[in-house]
């Protein structure tokens, strides 16, 4: 089993280490010697057959322009792709998804290390599988190493500039902090954050997901154990002593059972716990974090959370705002997730219509940051190359819900448009031609017919005119009060 510092490596097929110059220095796919597994594994005679072979030699028809080893050898940034397909030099294809690192030494690239996640692109539900599993390894590989920065966290928003500007302060302090927010607001992104930003020793920097652990082992395994508590048991160190110097972030806190929530306050309060079957006090000195989805107002009502555990927490709580209370934030995130996912996915994206702008800013987003992210990853995946993203791109279920229309709906109501618009530019042209009316006023009195024909076909509905005019409905409002037209 291959690690790299705190992450092992075994969800992968393929380790390759390339130099500054494109030499290949290590290749777990042609290297029988390795222990990594792999369906594609090919057999060579000699080490070296493939050590210090050009990348380009062994890989002749890959494209340079969107290779993510040469995009991390010429930037120097973590470069994720997906669905990357290329051919070695004994004709055998593949397809990938590849997490690629700069290898630097005093401020200078020397190389980089990709890691690489075969995928079958005919078998729709295993690609679907290990697509996740690759995801959460580039989550864990960016936790671990640092990359998660209160300047990764995206936002225009007043109340969320207020939180980082918290966090940031909280983070050097040994209170305990209390983060919430609803599902996909991007709680273990400001709790890494903050991690990060204290400067705590990776090493003292404890995560558990209350949430994922049986009720019966929370305690032992925040606690540790002694020999013979219970059958099978050793003595074993908790995350808390785990954690001795540094942070311990609890997310979902609120799924820690309510009798364990009592030793959790007392080793808040005073730093000392005894391990489960223990005799004697144990002391630690720990900054904890903790996460929860649901307010903690409500969790204390609904008996989730002890009224003393939160008032411990009380001084130092952070509420991380839904996204549709900050839709200033929705376009930032559209265009970040434009280039972000065309670069994975190898695709020029060239922007959104005024359409689609629209419904994305007018969906509440009940799962958040997160909901958009996947919800802008899974269009660019399946549109084509250089395409403008629109309605029709859109997953079923959201188009659903934004009751959008089909392709074929859109297409008529586009015809529909520029038939209407050559048919008032016509008549406009010959009463300028027999009047002599000026270039303002021509543009004015087109635009009054187009928004007053438009609303007579909608029967006044300023939402479905604003859409078959292709205008923001706040653009359309403008112009009606500016135009006088009544209604």
């Amino acid at each position: 089993m291959l690690s790299i510092g705190n992450l092992v490596l075994n969800s992968l097929d393929y380790v390759l280490i390339v130099d500054s110059h494109y030499n290949i220095m290590f290749n777990t796919r042609l290297d029988q010697r390795t222990n990594i597994p792999s369906d594609n594994l090919i057999p060579e005679k000699e080490p070296s057959e493939y050590l210090t072979r050009n990348f380009f030699e062994t890989y002749p028809g890959l494209d340079r322009e969107r290779s993510s080893v040469v995009r991390c050898m010429t930037t120097g940034e973590v470069v994720v792709c997906k669905n990357q397909t290329y051919t070695d030099y004994r004709g055998r294809s593949y397809t990938t998804n590849n997490v690629t690192v700069p290898i630097r030494r005093k401020g200078k690239i020397f190389g980089v290390v990709e890691l690489v996640k075969d995928i079958d692109p005919l078998d729709n539900v295993k690609a679907a599988a290990a697509s996740e599993q690759f995801d959460a390894f580039v989550e864990n590989l960016q936790r671990e190493s640092g990359l998660i920065t209160f300047d990764t966290i995206m936002t225009r928003n007043t109340q969320m500039l207020k939180n980082i500007e918290m966090g940031k302060a909280l983070a050097k302090l040994p209170n305990p902090t209390l983060i919430y927010g609803e599902t996909g607001t991007g709680k273990e992104l400001f709790a890494q954050s903050m991690i990060n930003h204290s400067g705590v020793p990776k090493s003292r920097a404890v995560v558990l997901n209350c949430a994922a652990v049986p009720e019966n082992l929370v305690e032992s395994i925040l606690f540790g154990t002694e020999r013979g508590i219970y059958t099978g048991a050793e003595n074993r160190k908790g995350l808390f002593e785990e954690a001795d110097g540094g942070i311990l972030f609890l997310d979902e806190l609120n799924s820690i059972p309510y009798n364990v929530q009592a030793k959790l306050l007392r080793v808040l309060q005073d730093g000392t716990f005894r391990s489960l079957g223990g005799s004697v006090d144990k002391c630690v000195d720990v900054k904890v974090i903790g996460a929860m989805n649901v307010d903690p107002v409500q969790a204390m009502e609904d008996n989730l959370i002890r009224k003393d555990l939160f008032y411990r927490f009380s001084s130092s709580i952070i509420r991380l705002t839904p996204l549709r209370d900050r839709k200033e934030d929705i376009e930032l995130f559209v265009d970040y997730y434009i280039k972000y996912f065309g670069d994975m996915y190898g695709k020029n994206i060239r922007g959104i219509t005024t359409e689609l702008r629209e419904a994305l800013l007018a969906y509440d987003w009940e799962g958040n940051v997160r909901e958009l992210k996947n919800v802008m990853e899974l269009m660019i995946e399946f549109s084509d190359d250089k395409a403008v993203l629109d309605v029709v791109h859109l997953p079923q279920y959201l188009q659903q819900r934004l009751g959008t229309k089909s392709a074929e709906e859109l297409e008529k109501e586009r015809q529909k448009r520029l038939e209407l618009e050559e048919d008032l530019l016509s008549d406009q042209i010959i009463e300028d031609e027999n009047g002599g009316i000026p270039f303002v006023d021509i543009i004015d009195d087109i635009e009054r017919k187009l928004i007053v024909k438009a609303l007579e076909a909608t029967c006044g509905n300023k939402t479905r005119a604003s859409q078959l005019l292709g205008l923001p409905r706040q653009t359309l409002k403008y112009k009606i009060e500016r135009l006088r037209i009544e209604r």
